[in-house]
């Protein structure tokens, strides 16, 4: 007979003083095609945003690339000014020249710039979490991590997050500014960075997966829809269930265009994976 597990804990605190409900919300789809220019349908972003919101999100990621900017005019245009409580986190270090085209740029000159449009686009005088998107190979990741440290300083950022990075990179970075949150890749069937995530436990970091969903590998797929079928649920709803109970420190940021993929992302909070539940799904291999 399957057990259910203990209740993984709804939220988690960034920084020490930003408590967010662990299912959040990532504002990259609601922009055009490839992520490039606005979106098909402005309208329907709109309501997914404000809609997100209304399910209790208060976690909303995005980035100046995405778009690049819509993604940031479009959190304002829908949600500024922002109700109390509601963490906008933004990402700065990429370039973009084309649709699904991403130049890495963490030079501290165009960082400033990406900050600062950031802030203009938001409508806010200080970013609550700002990530960098990369760490750049061309840039000395001293200049990249002292530009940072003093837009902290100077009140522009209120918490600092990388993204793609191992284990040593987050030290090295820790040297200049607390790192409050790492944003890698990871899901149910990509576990390559599974040190990265025990280290941001052990640190009380935020770990926010990016493509959390399983990526279409045919073991993954048959090990969800088996445990879908018991709740009723769907095997994306699973995906994220899973990485709900693996780790407490897991913020998730599933993104959708539609109301109605936002509210059945939103319902994941409701479903309780049993101990075998886990085991089936924590067996799937790595891809």
């Amino acid at each position: 007979m399957a057990t259910t597990t203990a209740s993984y804990p709804a939220t988690f605190t960034l920084g020490g003083d930003l408590t967010v409900n662990r299912l959040g919300y990532g504002a990259m789809r609601i922009t055009g095609e490839g992520i490039w220019g606005p979106p098909q349908d402005h309208a329907e972003s709109i309501r997914v945003l404000k809609r997100a919101v209304e399910l209790g999100v208060d976690f909303i990621d995005t980035a100046d690339s995405y778009g690049p900017n819509v993604s940031e005019e479009l959190i304002a245009e829908a949600l500024a000014p922002y109700q109390s409580g509601l963490v906008i986190a933004t990402k700065g270090g990429l370039l973009r020249t084309g649709p699904n085209q991403w130049p890495v740029d963490a030079s501290p000159k165009h960082l400033e710039e990406a900050l600062h449009g950031s802030l203009e686009r938001l409508k806010v005088k200080q970013i609550d979490l700002y990530q960098l998107h990369r760490i750049d190979p061309k840039v000395p990741a001293e200049d990249t991590f002292k530009f940072l440290q003093k837009a902290q300083q100077d009140g522009l950022v209120k918490h600092i997050g990388l993204s793609e990075v191992d284990v040593d990179q987050i030290k090295h970075a820790q040297q200049f500014f607390k790192v409050v949150s790492v944003q890698n890749m990871y899901s149910v069937d990509n576990r390559k960075w599974e040190p990265v995530l025990d280290y941001t436990r052990e640190q009380n970091m935020a770990f926010i997966p990016w493509y959390p969903i399983a990526g279409g590998n045919k073991e993954a797929l048959a090990a969800l829809d088996g445990v879908a079928k018991k709740h009723g649920a769907s095997t994306q709803q699973i995906a994220l269930a899973w990485l709900l109970h693996h780790s407490p420190n897991i913020l998730l940021i599933p993104g959708t265009s539609k109301v109605k993929h936002l509210e059945e992302n939103m319902k994941t909070a409701d479903i309780q994976l049993s101990a075998d539940d886990m085991a089936a799904l924590d067996k799937i291999k790595s891809a």
